[in-house]
């Protein structure tokens, strides 16, 4: 049940800026905030136990009930930035309280990491709070001052192609540090 949630609210942010952009004919901003709010409750239900968990799913619950009392169309374009700072407030706390985000990730595969490679995991760590808070401010311009099909190619494609730029450098640059090590 887990991985079916995890998989619904993937393709739901994958496909959210397209959906509102066909979408908003068609489909109330209720209605959206409806299938989002189910699918962030269904996530904060099956997986209480995740760091920041109950606060992400929190955040996300409290837009979507605003969004569903408010009506308001615009609001909708808002989503893509509350990602980016729940996500950007979750590496950043990581980095400030306990085990950087990245570090965790690391030590699934790697339990006993040296500590350059701990040192490695902060700055990546930081490095994706970066991306995270230039990415919600290009998506905050966007919805201020953008037309939609702007708002739609960047929050669904460019920004995505931006994170797999960063997935793919960073792995190249990790693969590089550990042939030096």
């Amino acid at each position: 049940m887990k991985r079916l949630v995890g998989l619904g609210l993937l393709l739901a942010g994958v496909l959210y800026p397209f959906a509102v952009y066909y979408g908003l004919d068609h489909f109330a901003p209720w209605q959206f905030a409806l299938l989002l709010g189910a699918l962030w409750l269904a996530r904060a239900l099956s997986t209480p136990q995740r760091p920041g968990g109950a606060w992400l799913a929190l955040a996300a619950l409290g837009f979507c009930a605003l969004l569903a009392l408010s009506g308001s169309a615009q609001l909708l374009r808002w989503y893509p930035v509350l990602v980016n700072a729940l996500l950007l407030g979750l590496f950043g706390a990581s980095l400030r309280h306990g085990m950087p985000l990245v570090e965790r990730i690391a030590r699934l595969r790697e339990p006993d990491l040296p500590p350059e490679a701990v040192a490695y995991t902060r700055r990546v760590t930081a490095v994706w709070c970066l991306f995270f808070l230039a990415n919600g401010l290009v998506a905050a311009s966007l919805t201020l001052w953008a037309p939609l099909a702007w708002w739609t190619l960047y929050n669904g494609l460019i920004a995505y192609l931006a994170m797999g730029l960063l997935f793919a450098g960073e792995w190249l640059v990790r693969q590089r540090v550990r042939g030096r090590s």
